[in-house]
């Protein structure tokens, strides 16, 4: 099985522009391709995990990757999947984020000299004439066709401004501009990305008479039908500061029995054929399955005794025996209100909910324990001798914790 059929039997393609050239490419070890990482942010989060994944896969395969770090698209901000303006950034929050992404990157990728390269598209976005990129970029797309594609055409009711109309073309010059100075043959991005990666490979075929070619990953949706590594509490981030190792392991620890095996496949490099023998797993079989995927995921992310830690923090959590490794929260002076805090705010503290309203329904709906107590009373209070020591364990649902002390 080459590595072309190994992704589609992972289930990680979603759709390609000339399946024949591509997969030649691929098995051969042919293609130099890119994926983009826009800095919106100071980590990586989980929904770059799969593209990190992907590249680590064709690599391994002799194939050479180019990350493009998107210093010079970030200026603009991609719509996709947005209902608002993305809020703008400085040039130095965007160069702190993508030194960031670089330091993350480096634990996946193999850079080096004939390896994997790392680019930033701010070193020739940021140069371009407008009036030059209008005249040699400008005719080769139509605008009929730029609004037919899905990621315009979500915000067209809510407003779509004119800074982010260009993004399109920015991503495709992107790929052009790789194509001509680094030999970049291929992109990869989400299925999400489409309507911008044919943009580029039609704007290399046009220019240079060049073969270009796309694929989309599939994007990995858990049975709640949200985006993979969102949370009702934010996302999942690959920095340890954000998200920790336990709280990461918990997340896939808890992705419902319908994901598990395809996430498996998906994101571990376990043998095909040893998760083809997981499919027939049922009950306790498929807690087990969950372990499996969240021991592996936080082993590669945050490496083995990390993954060891949190794997006996949660084991020792599920027995009733405490945890070694909890996410702690400290409650200090100032969240205190006549000496005390209630159960609301011990939520808000404690990052489980976003807000008191938040953790009123959250209550209110019997969701919330504290040390496997069920609080039903809103107006419960703590004090501070309460939290004292090893503190008391919230949770919120099945799936979030946090110790809490004073």
């Amino acid at each position: 099985m080459g590595i072309y059929e190994e992704l589609v039997a992972r289930g990680l393609i979603a759709q390609v522009t000339d399946e024949k050239e591509i997969r030649e490419l691929i098995n051969n070890g042919g293609a130099r391709f890119y994926i983009g990482f826009d800095p919106t942010a100071d980590s990586l989060h989980v929904g770059h995990f799969m593209a990190l994944c992907l590249m680590k896969r064709l690599q391994m395969a002799g194939n050479k990757p180019v990350v493009l770090i998107g210093g010079g698209t970030g200026y603009i901000g991609d719509p996709t999947g947005r209902s608002d303006l993305r809020q703008m950034m400085t040039p130095e929050t965007i160069q702190h984020n993508c030194d960031c992404f670089k330091e993350q990157m480096e634990k996946f990728i193999e850079f080096g000299e004939d390896k994997a390269i790392m680019v930033n598209n701010a070193d020739w976005l940021l140069d371009l004439n407008y009036i030059e990129i209008l005249r040699e970029i400008g005719p080769h797309f139509s605008v009929n066709n730029m609004l037919r594609a899905e990621c315009y055409k979500q915000r067209m009711e809510k407003g779509l401004s004119f800074l982010e109309f260009n993004y399109m073309i920015m991503q495709s010059y992107d790929f052009y501009y790789l194509h001509k100075n680094y030999g970049c043959n291929m992109q990869f991005g989400g299925d999400d990305q489409w309507s911008n990666m044919l943009g580029g490979t039609e704007l290399i075929r046009k220019k240079t008479g060049d073969d270009a070619y796309a694929m989309t990953i599939t994007l990995l949706l858990n049975s709640e039908g949200k985006k993979m590594g969102k949370t009702a509490n934010g996302a999942v981030w690959l920095d340890p500061k954000k998200t920790s190792p336990f709280e990461f392991y918990q997340y896939w620890r808890n992705v419902g029995d319908k994901d598990v095996l395809k996430c498996i496949r998906m994101l571990t490099f376990l043998p095909l054929e040893e998760i083809d023998k997981m499919d027939q797993w049922e009950g306790a079989d498929l807690n087990k399955a969950k372990e499996i995927l969240a021991y592996e995921l936080t082993k590669m992310v945050h490496g083995e005794e990390e993954a060891k830690r949190a794997e006996d923090s949660a084991k020792a959590l599920f027995s009733g025996g405490g945890t070694l490794d909890m996410p702690t929260v400290t409650i200090t002076e100032a969240d205190l209100r006549d000496g005390k805090i209630d159960i609301l705010g011990i939520l808000v503290a404690s990052g489980l909910t976003g807000s008191r309203s938040d953790a009123r329904r959250a209550v209110e709906q019997g969701g919330v324990t504290v040390d496997d107590v069920k609080v039903t009373d809103v107006k419960t209070l703590y004090d501070p001798k309460d939290l004292a020591g090893d503190g008391i364990v919230v949770r919120r649902g099945k799936k979030s914790y946090k110790r809490v002390n004073f």
